[in-house]
């Protein structure tokens, strides 16, 4: 069928491919790939900035893959090989928008990943879906992933799925329960201080109405939140009075790694030490408690993926505490989490590439994603599964998610050990929650 270009549709990456590739095809036999044709993956990643510590791993995670592919995907017409092209979304929004595009106009990539915080998946999720480029991302929660980018994002009756991007991870209801089921392990007296910065997790985690306030209500908790904060700020007296105020046990948040070893530190220094310090996002790595010395000790926070995790890579038959330990071996380095999320977002692409009609088609492939069914080192991955509203699921398969206390050892050193896991027993606990001494 023709495909007519009017000032009405837009020229398009997609379009542009859709129109010239008649001609590729016809040069081709029936069902035989070309040879030299490569499939081309994207992949954009906090490589610097604030948020570069989950990208810690890339390098680790990319030269692996490319290492058990041997440089070649069998696909439903053969063999083909593959390329990743990472590129660097420097903890900026509008940077990873930007690359995105440069990744689908200049490099023509069948495929994007994506990872690490609502700020980098969500502009390069948009663009993609704009373009019409399939995409799959994960390491945020589904909640500022997909309500976020919502044309109404306050009523779900309005709420669309979407045609091109999918995204695996937990949700918002997991981490609250998570939190409450740790501090439940501890006298308390229920009142919380909540950090939330002006972002789009900040605003999502502390919303009023569907964010933490409300559920930890519902569990007897009280947040007390003293407002948005910009990113990284240098003060956070006013924060620390506030929690200071309402006597707050509790600390809670969401935060880019900097701010809290301002916030923190600052805390410290002024008095404020509370029983509990639950904090998403900035705490999840051994290279960020590392920077807090002593002070460190006994934080909590989400853990979406660790060593003792009971999963298995579907590419390399590897067991989660296998490719920690290789990462360690390779690095001389600790695990850190996005290891295991990295390496699965790899999986499914992978496995969707092998699975799709034309990889090189990409409704094909988002086809190809969406039907994704697959066991991977961080659990099992499936869009339209339940347990989420159907317009929700059809683009988000939830992980598994459990809570964890930083020990600080007498190496110096930390470790994260599993203190809560009452939604997912079949991951090991490694011991009980502790109160910050």
């Amino acid at each position: 069928m023709p495909i007519s270009l009017t000032k009405a549709a837009p020229l398009t990456r997609r379009l542009f491919l859709g129109a010239t590739s008649v001609l590729a095809l016809a040069a081709m036999a029936p069902g035989v790939m070309a040879q030299d044709t490569t499939i081309k993956i994207g992949y954009v990643t906090p490589q610097s900035g604030p948020l570069a510590a989950f990208a810690e791993a890339d390098d680790f995670v990319v030269s692996q893959v490319n290492e058990l592919l041997g440089g070649t995907i069998e696909t439903a017409k053969g063999p083909v090989k593959f390329e990743v092209i990472v590129r660097d979304s420097q903890s900026n929004p509008n940077r990873a928008a930007e690359v995105a595009r440069e990744l689908i106009v200049d490099d023509e990539v069948q495929l994007i990943v994506v990872a690490s915080t609502p700020e980098t998946a969500n502009p390069v999720s948009a663009q993609c879906e704009i373009e019409g480029i399939p995409c799959i991302s994960t390491i945020a929660p589904w909640q500022p992933w997909f309500i976020e980018r919502q044309a109404n994002p306050a009523d779900p009756s309005t709420w669309e799925s979407f045609r091109y991007t999918y995204h695996f991870f937990w949700g918002l209801e997991d981490v609250i329960a998570t939190y409450q089921g740790m501090w439940n392990q501890l006298e308390t007296n229920k009142q919380v201080g909540g950090l939330f910065p002006n972002d789009a997790d900040g605003n999502a985690w502390g919303n009023p109405d569907v964010g933490l306030p409300p559920a930890l209500a519902a569990g007897g908790y009280t947040v007390n939140d003293p407002g948005r904060y910009q990113n990284l700020s240098d003060d956070f007296t006013a924060q620390i009075n506030a929690f200071k105020g309402a006597n707050a046990d509790i600390v809670t948040g969401v935060v880019i790694p900097p701010d809290f070893t301002t916030f923190w530190t600052q805390a410290n220094q002024q008095g404020f030490k509370p029983k509990v310090a639950s904090i998403a996002k900035a705490i999840l790595f051994p290279v960020a408690v590392e920077a807090l010395g002593p002070i460190g000790h006994n934080l909590s926070t989400e853990v979406w993926w660790s060593a003792s995790h009971p999963f298995n890579s579907s590419l390399s038959g590897a067991s989660a505490g296998e490719l920690a330990a290789g990462y360690t071996t390779a690095t001389s380095r600790p695990w850190t989490q996005p290891i295991g999320f990295i390496h699965a977002l790899f999986e499914v692409a992978v496995d969707s590439i092998k699975r799709a009609e034309d990889p090189f088609d990409a409704d094909a492939l988002a086809d190809a994603i969406a039907a994704t069914n697959l066991d991977t080192v961080v659990g099992h991955v499936q869009f339209g599964a339940e347990g989420l509203p159907p317009v929700v699921a059809a683009n988000v398969s939830k992980t598994p998610l459990v809570g964890g206390q930083w020990r600080y050892k007498d190496d110096g050193k930390f470790e994260l050990v599993i203190v809560e896991n009452a939604a997912h027993p079949d991951i090991p606990l490694g011991g009980k929650m502790e109160a910050i001494e």
